[in-house]
């Protein structure tokens, strides 16, 4: 395992560009970000390889592929095991659950996971279940951390990257629970005014509809 960064030891955080690293996957050697430039990318990592948990988030994941590639979007998994391990893991869920794993994961040593914050001292010398949500630009837009006894929610996941995509594309906030909130259900939020004749025009916009002039939300 190489890393490009060896001398970096800050994690990167949401707004950072993720660090360059040349990872041994079940796919081959990928360089990180540029392999993905241009493409949405979720990495996460898992605990270990044959653990109950574990098994049930790769299924979750291989059902939404096609949803994440709609969304122009990869998925690229890590874990503190052997490229062997990966593989032989990834033919055991196919021959026993029925599910191929077309997404590559990264053969990790430890450096990839230090790297991004992955190990967690009271957790143990495994990774936890990191999430890390690139854009096409490389740069980090969403970090998650759960622990090792709670599985992710994958639709979440997939909320988010689409989500993420609706803000970037219409310069918007969303609402909790988009695109289902108990306010404003599918709407968006606009952002704020910056000065007063804004905020004093804004309530009187048919554009919008507002709860207040701080509070304004549209239909895309």
């Amino acid at each position: 395992m190489e890393n490009t960064n060896i001398n970096e030891t800050k994690m990167p955080l949401i707004g950072d560009s993720l660090p360059q690293m040349k990872v041994v996957t079940t796919h081959g050697v990928k360089l990180l970000p540029d392999d993905y430039a241009g493409k949405w990318l979720v990495l996460f990592s898992h605990p270990a390889d044959f653990t109950p948990v574990c098994t049930t988030e790769f299924v979750a994941f291989a059902k939404r592929v096609g949803q994440f590639k709609e969304l122009n979007c990869e998925l690229l998994g890590l874990s503190i095991d052997q490229v062997f391990a990966h593989i032989k893991w990834g033919e055991w869920i196919e021959e026993k659950l029925g599910v191929e794993i077309p997404f590559p994961i990264i053969a990790d040593d430890g450096t990839v996971g230090k790297r991004l914050g992955m190990i967690h001292p009271n957790q143990g010398s495994n990774t936890v279940r990191a999430v890390f949500i690139i854009d096409p630009k490389g740069i980090v837009r969403a970090i998650l951390y759960y622990p090792q006894e709670l599985g992710r929610n994958m639709d979440e996941i997939v909320r988010m990257v689409k989500g993420l995509q609706v803000v970037d594309k219409n310069k918007v906030s969303l609402p909790a629970n988009w695109p289902n909130n108990e306010l404003i259900k599918d709407h968006v939020i606009v952002p704020p005014p910056k000065d007063v004749k804004t905020a004093k025009e804004r309530l009187q916009s048919k554009e919008f509809e507002c709860y207040d002039w701080w509070l304004c939300h549209k239909k895309l």
